[in-house]
């Protein structure tokens, strides 16, 4: 399915993922006030300038793509999950480390130099 708007990608999930993804989109949305919501390579994300980060449902995560640099920035505080080159997997049986998203998302604002 190829997705028009956050809202329809975010009702398009399961049920019990839902609220996990309001809580990303609530942060970007307090983090990055003046930011704008798009929908790009089929997933939610936000922009200002460029993309910031990107976030999807996957079957037993959520997946965070801040790009390669918060990864390696926070690498430490990531340990617990797994992560590749730009991307961390948020397993759905766990919580949501908001803090540590927020971190990244700031991260990526410094790096783009908005």
């Amino acid at each position: 399915m190829k997705y028009s708007s956050i809202d329809e990608y975010i009702r398009q999930q399961d049920e019990a993922v839902q609220p996990r993804l309001n809580a990303i989109r609530k942060l970007l949305k307090e983090t990055v006030p003046d930011g704008i919501e798009c929908i790009s390579y089929n997933m939610p994300a936000i922009r200002k300038g460029k993309v910031l980060v990107y976030y999807a449902a996957c079957k037993d995560h959520i997946g965070f793509y801040p790009t390669p640099g918060p990864i390696t920035a926070y690498q430490k505080e990531l340990k617990p999950y797994h992560t590749s080159k730009g991307a961390v997997q948020f397993p759905l049986k766990e919580e949501l480390p908001l803090e540590l998203i927020r971190k990244m998302v700031l991260y990526r604002l410094n790096e783009i130099k908005v």
